[in-house]
């Protein structure tokens, strides 16, 4: 069988840290596997945030996801404080990917994940083009 394959962020645009919260955690005792997509969105706003954005205005237009892919590397437990990265990539026309690591303290991944986003003008239901002030604020030049 197949796997998927998320290489790490390249180039790592923010960092944040999360905790395992108790009802993140499933009957085995670990964070369950529908958590971690949880955390993406949790550092998604954190980081747009920290760049002056929202997922309703990022540049000047909404984001919606597209796509999910996530790769399970190891074990977290209640309490475990989570070290995450956010990179960009692979932009096209109306999105581009966004790419995490989410590690321990001592360096072992607990899981890499890759959402695609693309524009959305909410109001009209359509797809819209990568704003050029999405890529201007955060200096990414494609």
């Amino acid at each position: 069988m197949a796997r998927v394959r998320i290489d790490p962020p390249e180039q790592v645009l923010f960092t944040t840290e999360l905790v395992v919260r108790i009802d993140d955690v499933n009957y085995g005792g670990h964070m369950g596997n529908d958590a971690i997509l949880r955390y993406a969105h949790e550092v998604r706003l954190r980081f747009l945030q920290h760049v002056g954005m929202t997922e309703m205005d990022a540049g000047g237009e909404g984001i919606i996801m597209a796509d999910a892919a996530i790769s399970y590397r190891s074990e977290a437990f209640h309490g475990d404080v989570l070290y995450a990265e956010l990179g960009i990539r692979d932009f096209s026309n109306f999105g581009c990917d966004l790419v995490y690591r989410f590690r321990h303290a001592d360096g072992r991944d607990v899981a890499l994940v890759k959402t695609g986003i693309v524009f959305f003008d909410y109001d009209k239901r359509e797809l819209r083009p990568v704003p050029a002030n999405f890529k201007t604020r955060l200096k990414i030049v494609v």
